[in-house]
């Protein structure tokens, strides 16, 4: 965005002395931005009908930044904050990205710059749950990211699964599925009063493989102890 008003400045001296609200419009759809930017151009007037008045009508203008446009390169060029780099990245690519944690480990340092910010959390959270709702990425892959990230990011990384499951938003999902499945083991071993040490549990919520879980699952009926579960 300093770019943008960086721009329009150069181009419109003026405004220097105007204080405002910009509108900023960030466009990140697939397709590029091909809508007017002004209102005066969706305004139904024939060209000699609008030249005519164009001195009384209004002008009413916001800055686009389109992102479809704009490559890793030319966005890495801006002058942004980690946290700012990585939305954008985030509202441009995961949509619908299966791809997009590999995307997001060439910016590890970005990410583990936001985390190490105050309220870091609070944001990576942010980011999570934004991928978790609109990106087609493994949960698997999720969880392995935050591992290297540091124990901070893995607990923001379970508490964004716990959130958007409580939410019912990942449902069908394979995130969605694993909490499910942990919880059914814990539930039969409540069903079956054995006590569930504090490690064993960990493991248990922390696993994203389905068929690791499922295979738990179906020894639970069968161990005398929670470890028992990850006993060859």
């Amino acid at each position: 965005m300093t770019r943008i008003w960086d721009q329009y400045e150069r181009e419109h001296p003026e405004a220097r002395r105007l204080p405002a609200v910009i509108p900023l419009v960030v466009h990140h759809g697939k397709r590029r931005w091909a809508s007017p930017a002004q209102l005066l151009d969706v305004i139904d007037l024939g060209p000699a009908a609008k030249e005519a008045a164009r001195a009384y009508l209004p002008r009413f203008e916001f800055l686009l930044d389109d992102l479809s446009g704009i490559d890793d390169r030319r966005l890495q060029d801006r002058d942004l904050t980690p946290s700012a780099e990585i939305t954008l990245v985030l509202l441009r690519d995961a949509p619908g990205n299966p791809q997009i944690v590999a995307g997001l480990r060439r910016r590890s340092e970005k990410l583990r710059a936001v985390l190490d910010q105050p309220d870091g959390g609070e944001v990576y959270i942010g980011f999570m749950t934004y991928i978790g709702l609109v990106s087609e990425a493994p949960a698997g892959d999720l969880h392995d990211l935050a591992t290297s990230l540091g124990p901070d990011a893995e607990e923001a990384y379970v508490t964004t699964a716990e959130m958007l499951r409580a939410e019912g938003r990942l449902e069908g999902k394979a995130l969605g599925k694993a909490l499910g499945k942990a919880e059914d083991i814990l539930v039969v071993f409540e069903q079956r009063g054995i006590d569930v040490d504090d490690k064993s549990r960990e493991l248990i919520e922390s696993c994203t493989d389905l068929d690791t879980l499922n295979s738990w699952f179906r020894r639970a009926f069968k161990v005398d102890k929670a470890s028992g579960l990850f006993e060859e």
